[in-house]
């Protein structure tokens, strides 16, 4: 299984262009290492849209759901440092989803992503699975590593005290990633299953969009770091 752990939260936003540099200078030097140092989290990995919305993306690996309702990351939200309550009351379109990894397949990242939403019913949630599970094939395409379906916990995800995100009639929407070596791949595979011809009713998408990685952090960096000191 290539993503690490079973739970992963996806956040994703846009941010005021005045506010950008400092928005990114706190993922970069805060916010990041702050998640990932919480007991577990895995990694994180932050993207900005090549095409797609909102502009920013980020996601983190745990090693189970619980992990996204437990005391320490609770704790954490209910306590966020001066630096963060600024920036994260500078978010616009903000979405943030915990969800379950049902579906990995492939052996490894890409330093491009898709991103395809779908929408289950109340009915169809085991057709809507059967029919991800036939498209995501990495290995039958070029310059595609992985592939993923992600399905949310509605009571999980949306606002929290400390998150100005909206809850939609999209908290149950599951999420497909692809990962690739380039956009071009990505941007093949989601015209060909996602969005062409191909495209069943069951999975056809409420949005996709592709990004590009900024960087990457595992646990085991921060304890390197912190080894090296």
């Amino acid at each position: 299984m290539p993503l690490a752990g079973k739970g992963m939260l996806l956040t994703s936003m846009d941010i005021d262009e005045a506010d950008e540099a400092d928005f990114n200078r706190w993922y970069d030097r805060e916010h990041l290492e702050e998640r990932v140092a919480i007991d577990g989290f895995l990694e994180a990995r932050r993207y900005v849209a090549h095409a797609g919305s909102p502009k920013y993306l980020c996601l983190y690996s745990t090693t189970t759901l619980d992990v996204l309702d437990s005391p320490a990351y609770r704790a954490r939200l209910a306590n966020p440092t001066d630096w963060s309550r600024r920036t994260m009351a500078r978010f616009r379109n903000m979405i943030r989803v915990v969800a379950r990894i049902t579906i990995s397949r492939g052996t490894g990242r890409g330093a491009a992503l898709g991103l395809v939403r779908l929408r289950p019913t109340r009915d169809n949630t085991t057709q809507l699975r059967d029919a991800v599970r036939e498209k995501l094939a990495p290995e039958t395409a070029d310059g595609i590593i992985s592939m993923h379906l992600l399905e949310s916990d509605a009571a999980l995800s949306g606002p929290t005290a400390e998150i100005p995100s909206v809850r939609s009639a999209g908290a149950n929407d599951w999420f497909v990633l692809i990962d690739g070596t380039e956009v071009s791949a990505v941007s093949a595979v989601i015209a060909e299953r996602f969005t062409g011809p191909a495209a069943s009713p069951s999975t056809l998408p409420i949005s996709v969009g592709t990004y590009d990685l900024m960087w990457d952090l595992a646990k085991s960096d921060i304890a390197s770091d912190i080894a090296r000191g």
